[in-house]
């Protein structure tokens, strides 16, 4: 029985991009045990993904090289007897373990310094694979093979049995439509629509008689805070009260998402809710929200997108005037159409 192995990547937003490749590996080799490799804080992203049978943590800290450590964690595979690893970052650290684990194939990208790591180096031709969602996808052929085509959107599977869990723990009954705000993104608060433009949408939703719930981690917990008492309780704050398993099936619950371009932009995708993706310093152009009911709101100033960590004109105007209204105008018009909360759930 062939074994295979994914390195997956330390961002929540690229590991969704990898189940298309799960699904056409599962196509080509239906018989295959499938396992991942991956931070604990994308473990949940890859647990919901049908494909994987089970997902080993890898205990490094992000940019961590630890050699020792790497190769005890790379002999330890050694036991799985893999017969194939796919290594989804283009650093030289993750193709260490793999190599140490004595897999026999090893794919990947030509990266920094990896000959000899990876075996079955692949050249990246960027203009023919634009989005990272068909990179994955395409280290699932042989060598010179085309893409396989259609490359179908990333999908992650959540069950009414465990959002209502989810719903019972956080002291949640929802009897209204309810809107999810995603108000934090990892990378910068270049990409973070202001806490006031949510507070704003926050009251206009509610006078229409929509629930708001505030989701983020730990780390937008303040800008949470800030966001429910600037809206009289309108939104409940729900940023680090939640893990991201937890997360997600807050998202799969809702009827509607407003996001910033961040790892849960991805996963309300990937659940297939329908969604507003606001962008300013980052551009859609090659880690697009992959479906058919995300709507991209974006001013497409000059300036943007600089893809900065923080505004390097110091005025914010991609994002400062993106405006409360336009966005309420999109939410409206999309919940008209939205379904039930439970209506992408498996029973």
């Amino acid at each position: 029985m062939l074994k295979i192995l994914i390195i997956a990547p330390s961002w929540v937003g690229d590991a969704v991009m990898a189940q298309p490749l799960l699904r056409r590996l599962r196509e080509r080799y239906p018989d295959a045990v499938i396992d991942a490799f991956a931070p604990a804080w994308v473990a949940p992203v890859l647990e919901r993904m049908p494909e994987i049978r089970r997902v080993a943590i890898n205990p490094l800290a992000h940019g961590e090289l630890s050699l020792k450590l790497r190769w005890k964690l790379g002999r330890a595979l050694r036991q799985d007897h893999y017969d194939h690893a796919i290594i989804l970052p283009n650093s030289l650290k993750s193709a260490l373990i793999p190599f140490f684990a004595g897999i026999t194939l090893r794919t990947g990208f030509k990266g920094e310094m990896r000959f000899g790591l990876i075996n079955d180096m692949r050249h990246l031709d960027k203009q023919a694979l634009p989005l990272m969602v068909e990179r994955f996808a395409a280290l699932a052929e042989y060598p010179g093979m085309p893409l396989h085509h259609p490359v179908t959107n990333p999908r992650l599977t959540a069950n009414k049995e465990q959002t209502q869990t989810t719903l019972a723990k956080l002291g949640l009954t929802p009897k209204k439509t309810v809107v999810a705000f995603c108000v934090g993104a990892e990378y910068g608060p270049a990409k973070r629509w202001p806490a006031r433009h949510f507070t704003e949408l926050a009251g206009m939703l509610a006078n229409e008689g929509h629930e708001i719930w505030l989701l983020g981690s730990h780390k937008d917990t303040e800008i949470g805070a800030e966001i429910e008492s600037s809206s009289s309780g309108a939104a409940r704050n729900l940023c680090g009260q939640t893990n991201l398993a937890q997360a997600i099936d807050l998202l799969a619950a809702a009827n509607l998402a407003v996001v910033n371009d961040s790892g849960l932009m991805h996963i309300a995708a990937a659940l297939d809710k329908p969604m507003i993706a606001l962008f300013g310093s980052s551009s859609p152009g090659f880690t697009p929200p992959m479906s058919d009911q995300a709507r991209i709101i974006s001013l497409n100033l000059p300036c943007s997108p600089c893809f900065k960590r923080e505004c390097p004109l110091g005025h914010f105007d991609c994002m400062i005037k993106l405006s409360p209204k336009q966005v309420f105008e999109e939410a409206t018009a999309m919940l008209l159409h939205a379904g039930p909360q439970d209506k992408n759930l498996a029973k």
